[in-house]
C-alpha cells in the first residue's frame, strides 16, 4: 500500500506535467524574453518565493552561477521570506527596469500581493508563478507583466512545476544570451 501511494505521487506529477506543457510554454517564453531584456539592459531580478526560500534561492543561484552552460553571472537576488524583511529589501534594492519574480503556490498571499504593488510603484515589471485557479492574481498584474499559472490545487505539484518552469526559464535565457547549444 505504501509503495502504491508513492507511485501515485510520480503518476500525478507526470500527468500534470503532460497536461500543462503546451499551456505553460508561451508564458514561460514570454517571461524568458522580458527577463533577458531586463538583465541585458542592466536590470536585476528580485526573487521571492512564498512559503519558503528554496525555489527563490535555487533560481537565483542558477542565474548567478550558470545553469547548464558556462556564462557570466546574471543579477538575481533572492528576497527574504519574512514580510518586513522582503518589503525592506525590495524598497532598498528595486529600481525602475528591474523585475520582481514572485512564486506563490496558492491563489492568494498578502505579502506577495504587497510585493507586487511595491514593484509596480517602483516601475518594475513582475513575473508571477502561481498555483491554484488564479484567485486575485490577474487583477494585480499589469499588461506588461507575465503570469505563469499552474492550474492545480496541490501545493507539492505546483512547486514541482514551478521548479521545472524555472529550469525552462534558465535554459531559454541561456539560449537568448549564448545561442543554441548543439550538445543539448
Amino acid at each position: 500500500m505504501l509503495e502504491q501511494r508513492i507511485q501515485q505521487h510520480f503518476f500525478e506529477s507526470a500527468d500534470l506535467m503532460y497536461q500543462v506543457a503546451e499551456h505553460l510554454s508561451r508564458p514561460i517564453a514570454e517571461a524568458a524574453q522580458i527577463i533577458t531584456t531586463c538583465l541585458t539592459s542592466g536590470g536585476k531580478l528580485l526573487v521571492h518565493a512564498h512559503g519558503g526560500p528554496e525555489l527563490a534561492q535555487a533560481f537565483s543561484a542558477r542565474l548567478l552561477q550558470g545553469f547548464e552552460r558556462d556564462r557570466p553571472a546574471l543579477a538575481a537576488v533572492p528576497l527574504a521570506t519574512l514580510n518586513t524583511e522582503a518589503l525592506a529589501q525590495l524598497a532598498a534594492l528595486g529600481h525602475p527596469g528591474d523585475l520582481l519574480v514572485a512564486l506563490c503556490p496558492q491563489d492568494e498571499d498578502p505579502l506577495t500581493a504587497e510585493l507586487m504593488a511595491q514593484a509596480h510603484a517602483k516601475d518594475m515589471g513582475v513575473v508571477m508563478l502561481s498555483g491554484g485557479m488564479g484567485g486575485h492574481w490577474p487583477s494585480l498584474l499589469r499588461d506588461t507583466d507575465v503570469w505563469i499559472a499552474v492550474p492545480h490545487e496541490r501545493r507539492a505539484r505546483v512547486q514541482e512545476l514551478h521548479l521545472l518552469a524555472l529550469h525552462a526559464l534558465c535554459d531559454a535565457i541561456d539560449i537568448q544570451l549564448l545561442g543554441a547549444n548543439e550538445g543539448a
